[in-house]
């Protein structure tokens, strides 16, 4: 038996599901925007803008950090090399004592 698990979701429902609140909003806009007085108006907006940056902004730092120190960039390659070096290197003050308890053991 196969431990697999395929995801049988198609991709529209993803995209509607991530759209939905935009539409929403637009729609609350379009409905609420003619009632409110027009300097309110442009504070919310200025105020709504602002809150969307700031909610877009840990993605776009995460990017900029992935592409600065991801796998296929010039330090993610180094770090790489780095640690499968570091792995073959092994600690000899771990192989010790685990020698001495070996030992005490009786096992060699």
């Amino acid at each position: 038996m196969s431990n697999t698990h395929t995801d049988t979701t198609p991709a529209w429902v993803e995209s509607s599901a991530l759209a939905a609140p935009v539409i929403l909003g637009v729609a609350t806009g379009l409905l609420v925007g003619n009632l409110m007085h027009p300097g309110a108006r442009r504070g919310l907006g200025l105020g709504l803008g602002i809150l969307g940056v700031a909610a877009l902004l840990p993605f776009v730092v995460d990017g900029v950090a992935d592409l600065i120190t991801g796998p296929r960039s010039k330090f993610g390659v180094r770090r790489k090399i780095q640690k499968i070096r570091d792995i073959g290197l092994g600690s000899p003050i771990q192989e010790d004592e685990v020698d001495a308890e070996l030992r005490e053991h009786g096992v060699i």
